[in-house]
């Protein structure tokens, strides 16, 4: 297993994390990203990763995209970890560098596996729903909010069958987090869509952290709306909703609302009241965000089955607002939504 060579594609905060702890457990791993100052600093100090209870650092092999040479650079396994909106040129970008018999693994918000298959082949894809919190803001530097115990994957292979590499993959990413392996990743990457939808996007538009939000009634009656939404529109599309961040079946019991509600308070119970999401960290830097693959991507599919996201509507809308300089990330916000959903019904 160690002598498979693994490439870790975009190392920002998740990429980070995963990179810097298959290393330290020994496999061969290449960091790629195209961030400039944070791979020149990878390759002179390492990886700083903070952590709940602890620090470490750890060498590692750190590459620009300019030096992965497909002559040279031959992987077994990659893991992507780019920003969705990354994704196509990015697979394209890695594809030469995929052995034959090569897999690539998403680790990423969104049902990017829709647009990774159709690029490198449907056999050479594996899909993956997460739960790994961690912030980047200066290079070489990682903060990571949620530790191994509350780091989490489910893999799956895209037809639904277990197989050995399946597992290889599984034992591989548990130095990471914890791991299992599901026949329905559809219905597992679909709940983690519905739970995105919730609190994502709407932490940008009011410029809070989750665990704030959903300390307010208000406030976290709206993110059940989104992900009931979300629910509504991936029944109507044959969607099975999976759990996932480790609860089990029994604990997914009772109405759709109190599954989203469970999830949701699961998911802020492992990453910490002081946690910056990915979309409030996107918004802080004036970088763009994911919402059109999380809140924008409910839209599109409820376009296509039929389903009105109204809610999930509003906050695309007013997420594109913010990025563009229109409107900055603060509570009054709320207000804007609830006037613009006011109207459309």
């Amino acid at each position: 297993m160690m002598s498979k060579r693994i490439a870790v594609l975009g190392t920002g905060a998740i990429g980070s994390c995963v990179g810097a702890d298959l290393t330290r457990a020994g496999h061969n791993v290449s960091l790629v990203d195209q961030w400039p100052a944070h791979v020149e600093a990878m390759k002179a100090k390492g990886l700083t990763i903070t952590f709940p209870g602890g620090e470490f650092n750890v060498p590692v092999q750190a590459f620009h995209l300019c030096d992965v040479n497909p002559r040279r650079h031959q992987f077994d396994i990659v893991f992507l970890t780019v920003k969705s909106y990354d994704t196509p040129w990015m697979v394209h970008f890695i594809k030469p560098c995929l052995k034959p018999d090569g897999v690539l693994v998403s680790l990423q918000n969104s049902l990017n596996d829709e647009w990774i298959a159709p690029i490198i082949g449907y056999r050479r894809d594996i899909a993956c729903a997460m739960e790994l919190s961690a912030e980047m803001y200066e290079p070489g530097q990682v903060k990571r909010n949620t530790d191994r115990s509350h780091t989490w994957f489910a893999l799956g292979e895209l037809h639904g069958r277990i197989t050995p590499r399946l597992e290889e993959i599984s034992q591989i990413l548990s130095v990471v987090g914890k791991t299992q392996i599901t026949p329905n990743i559809w219905g597992a990457k679909w709940t983690k869509l519905s739970v995105n939808s919730m609190s994502q996007a709407l932490s940008g538009i009011l410029g809070m952290l989750e665990g704030e939000m959903v300390q307010d009634p208000k406030i976290l009656e709206f993110c059940i709306g989104l992900g009931r939404e979300c629910l509504q529109v991936g029944a109507a599309l044959g969607y099975s909703v999976e759990p996932i961040f480790g609860l089990k079946p029994e604990e997914f019991m009772g109405t759709s609302d109190e599954a989203l509600k469970k999830h949701l308070i699961t998911l802020l119970g492992h990453i910490g009241k002081a946690a910056r999401n990915s979309t409030l960290q996107d918004l802080m830097k004036g970088r763009p965000c994911e919402v059109d693959f999380m809140n924008g991507l409910v839209v599109k599919k409820g376009q296509e089955a039929r389903v009105s996201t109204p809610l999930n509507e509003a906050v695309t809308s007013l997420t594109k607002r913010i990025e563009q300089g229109v409107l900055k990330p603060d509570r009054s916000n709320l207000r804007i939504l609830e006037e613009r959903i006011a109207r459309a019904n």
